[in-house]
């Protein structure tokens, strides 16, 4: 049932994010990009950066991948043989969800886009193959085998050229096709890197052919969450590869090599150098500055690429920005991060972003729903307990006419007096006799056995018949606008077992112990009647007429004897109808108070699940949502009251019969419940506030005139932009929490014009030692910020100094961690 809710609120969430990303103007980039992912371990970070991209950017549908892999590699979800491509089912096993080229999920993307995107967004490039290698030895035995066999420089060229055909396809996407933006994504621990001075050069010197410039980025990934078991070894190749790294980094760092090969199979050396392999390194990892690992760690790092990337290319706006608030420049940075003495620096970053807070929204609303169909479900009854017991028909009035059309008609006792006789005693013979000895002599059993026959034995066979549950049951299924209707709630309550006046139940127990009563004396009465002697009876005799005596007491017989029978069958009818009926009373509480106890516990689970995810957002994103939702479900439902009637939420066309729902299953009043919600409740205009709007009235939803804690607009926004700052910290643990040469940069997303943007950019302006900017987007849907610092080097990384350790003693225990020969790499700092 959880886990139903659950599902209900993430599609809710996602759904409205893409419709609220719709609504938003998406940036463009300016100049085409492509991204690298090198070795196995960034298969999980391929498509949440792809997916983001097209997300946030209007013409993302040229931008392409390419996944450099070992040779032959098996993600672990699929199981599948590789061997110089990846398959399709593969793909979609390693990259979580549709096989790149294949995407099947257009939402948010343009139509225009659409149908430009290219049929094979990620291609796949093919290195040496690592499995099954000595873990002492696979980097160098990499870096080795790759130099060894022209192959893989082949096919890499191949791919590369390919590469560069699509991208030219997709030149009408971008403003200028001079510059290319190339972002390399690794993993340091990756044994594949050892091969990254090879892959980029030969990348760039092939993408250099069809562009004036390629901008070069590096994004080194380093997961300390993943070292639980192999720290040591994970730890030694991640220091192995940043060593190799700060070599590659160096202002003197050359590197000539025989990359480009032709289909003659030819090689032309490729030269770089002396200068910095890469234009930019942002070293980010799960941890961040504050030494703790945020539940989203990695995943902001997918998010904190594509907006770094967009950040770099974006297309700036005709207007162009203000002084104080310039846009990002990529040479103002680099300087910024470079140190007195020239040595350039590394950077980092950090993101964060709000929105309305969608998943807890959909819980909160289909909780209060809820709540409110059982409010008005379990409203106290305003019927009185006669009015009650006549709805239910148990009234004595109500019981005796039911009664009375059990047994046949009365009138059918005088029928009686055609009963055949033993004989016809003289009425000397009978008036010493007892009414029941009389009865004897004339009739015999006869008498008894017609009685039975045609009025005991049909009342029996019907009363069998009677099933109180059955005909109850148009009660509780009680059409729309029935009047009065009543619930299970109700029922509950009134047939619970207690000496109380509004209980059905003890006014049925009362009216039978009337009925018992009258049993006793109407026997009691029809005893002393049989007893008594038949010359004392009050009926006519007629002197000299001896028959005509005789026929006068057989009608007198039947008319007073039997009719006493009669009345006495009809008191045992109505207890034995009663006892039915209270037995279905009885059956009717417990399933009554079984529906009761199954909305109360899927309440309190609808409850629970609305606070816990409550509990999980940030407290001014998650102020006063119960609250508040609580007011905007009620109008909502008011309103459709007010279209269709009160308690229309019960009709056909929304939860239609409760009961029924209830006797099927917990499980089906709520996938009911969250189609009602998901069609006529979230859809309504309250929930289509832009995210500024919805933020400031539901954090004062419940502030009275004369309340001193109403949160103004100011106070709101200034948590706001304390709470995104805070968020955004920056991902990466350095030894010193503030470098000697640390430079800061902040850039938001989002709508310049909104009241919150304008007032978190001219907030701090005079304190701030950061430059501040931003990325203009019009959006109702959120804003986001992103934290660029630099200016630390590898050895003020805490990863540095802690895996230096493992390093040096994998290396003296004879671990062979570089292809290169180590004296030509700098030394450890």
């Amino acid at each position: 049932m959880r886990s139903l809710a659950m599902r209900y609120a993430a599609e809710y969430a996602a759904r409205e994010d893409r419709l609220q990303d719709q609504g938003d103007k998406r940036s463009s980039i300016h100049y085409p990009a492509l991204f690298l992912f090198v070795g196995e371990k960034t298969a999980p970070v391929v498509r949440p950066i792809l997916d983001s991209c097209r997300r946030k950017w209007d013409n993302a549908g040229g931008v392409l991948a390419v996944h450099a892999v070992p040779e032959g590699w098996k993600p672990e979800e699929s199981g599948g043989q590789q061997d110089e491509a990846l398959s399709a089912a593969a793909r979609k096993a390693a990259y979580g969800g549709t096989a790149p080229g294949v995407y099947d999920d257009w939402s948010g993307v343009p139509a225009s886009a659409r149908t430009d995107w290219p049929a094979g967004l990620l291609r796949t490039m093919i290195l040496p193959q690592s499995e099954g290698r000595d873990p002492r030895t696979v980097r160098r035995e990499l870096y080795q085998e790759f130099h060894g066999e022209q192959r893989y420089l082949a096919e890499m060229n191949t791919a590369l050229r390919r590469l560069t055909g699509v991208i030219a396809d997709y030149g009408r996407l971008y403003s200028s096709f001079d510059v290319i933006h190339l972002s390399i994504i690794t993993r340091v621990d990756d044994p594949l890197n050892v091969l990254l001075p090879e892959i980029t050069l030969l990348t760039r010197a092939v993408l250099g052919q069809s562009f004036k410039s390629v901008q070069t980025d590096l994004f080194a990934l380093i997961s300390e969450r993943d070292q639980a078991e192999s720290f040591g070894l994970s730890s030694s190749a991640g220091m192995a590869f940043l060593r190799e790294l700060e070599g590659m980094q160096s202002p003197d760092y050359a590197y000539t090599a025989p990359l480009l090969v032709t289909e003659d199979g030819l090689s032309i050396p490729v030269s770089h150098g002396p200068s910095p392999l890469f234009d930019l390194v942002y070293v980010l990892s799960d941890k961040n500055e504050r030494g703790t690992s945020p539940a989203g760690g990695m995943e902001d790092n997918y998010e904190i690429i594509s907006h770094i990337s967009l950040l770099k290319n974006v297309m700036r706006p005709s207007g162009g920005f203000g002084p104080e608030q310039a846009g990002y420049n990529n040479m103002a940075f680099k300087s910024g991060i470079r140190g007195s003495t020239g040595r350039q620096g590394y950077a980092s970053a950090g993101f964060s972003g709000v929105k309305r807070p969608n998943r807890q929204i959909a819980l909160a609303v289909l909780y209060h729903t809820f709540r409110r169909i059982r409010e008005e479900m379990s409203r106290e009854s305003r019927l009185s307990p006669r009015e009650r017991l006549e709805l239910l028909g148990l009234s004595p009035d109500s019981l005796r006419e039911r009664v009375r059309r059990l047994l046949p008609d009365k009138e059918g006792i005088l029928e009686m007096t055609g009963l055949m006789s033993h004989g016809r005693p003289s009425y000397h013979e009978l008036k010493r006799l007892s009414l029941r000895e009389a009865e004897e002599l004339i009739f015999g059993g006869g008498g008894e056995a017609y009685f039975h026959s045609n009025f005991a034995s049909p009342a029996a066979k019907r009363l069998e018949s009677a099933d109180p549950l059955r005909e109850w049951a148009p009660l509780l299924a009680a059409p729309h606008g029935a009047n009065p209707a009543i619930t299970f709630f109700q029922l509950a309550e009134w047939t619970a077992d207690r000496d109380d006046t509004g209980s059905v139940l003890h006014g049925l127990r009362q009216h039978m112990a009337g009925l018992r009563a009258a049993i006793a004396s109407s026997r009691e009465e029809l005893e002393l009647l049989y007893g008594d002697s038949v010359d004392r009876l009050p009926f006519q005799r007629v002197p000299l007429m001896d028959k005509r005596t005789v026929r006068n007491f057989i009608h007198y017989l039947f008319a007073e004897g039997y009719g006493a029978k009669y009345e006495l069958l009809l008191l045992e009818s109505e207890l034995a109808l009663c006892t039915r009926l209270e037995s279905g009373l009885e059956s009717l509480h417990s399933a009554s108070v079984q529906r009761v106890k199954t909305m109360e516990r899927l309440e309190e689970e609808l409850k629970a699940a609305a606070l816990d995810s409550i509990g999980r957002a940030e407290s001014d994103i998650g102020r006063n949502i119960m609250e508040y939702y609580r007011v905007v479900t009620d109008e909502v439902i008011d309103e459709i009251e007010a279209r269709r009637g009160p308690g229309a939420l019960m009709s056909e066309r929304y939860m239609g019969s409760l009961p029924d729902l209830l006797d099927q299953g917990i499980v089906t009043v709520l996938e009911r419940l969250i189609e009602v919600c998901g069609r006529e409740i979230l859809t309504a205009a309250p929930f289509a506030l832009s995210f500024e709007e919805e933020l400031l009235r539901r954090a004062n939803v419940a502030a009275a005139y004369d309340n001193r804690e109403v949160l103004s607009k100011e106070e709101l926004f200034r948590r706001l932009y304390r709470s995104l700052e805070e968020e955004a910290a920056i991902h990466v643990r350095l030894f010193e929490y503030t470098q000697e040469h640390r430079h800061e940069e902040k850039y938001f997303f989002g709508d310049s014009g909104s009241e919150f943007l304008r007032y978190a950019l001219s907030a701090d302006e005079k304190t701030r030692i950061y430059r501040l900017g931003y990325v203009h987007e019009l959006r109702r849907s959120g804003v986001e910020k992103l934290n660029l610092m630099g200016g630390f080097h590898l050895e003020d990384l805490l990863y540095y100094r802690n895996g230096r350790i493992y390093y040096e003693t994998y290396l003296k225990n004879g671990y062979e961690l570089h292809g290169v020969d180590e004296e030509s790499l700098p030394a450890l700092r």
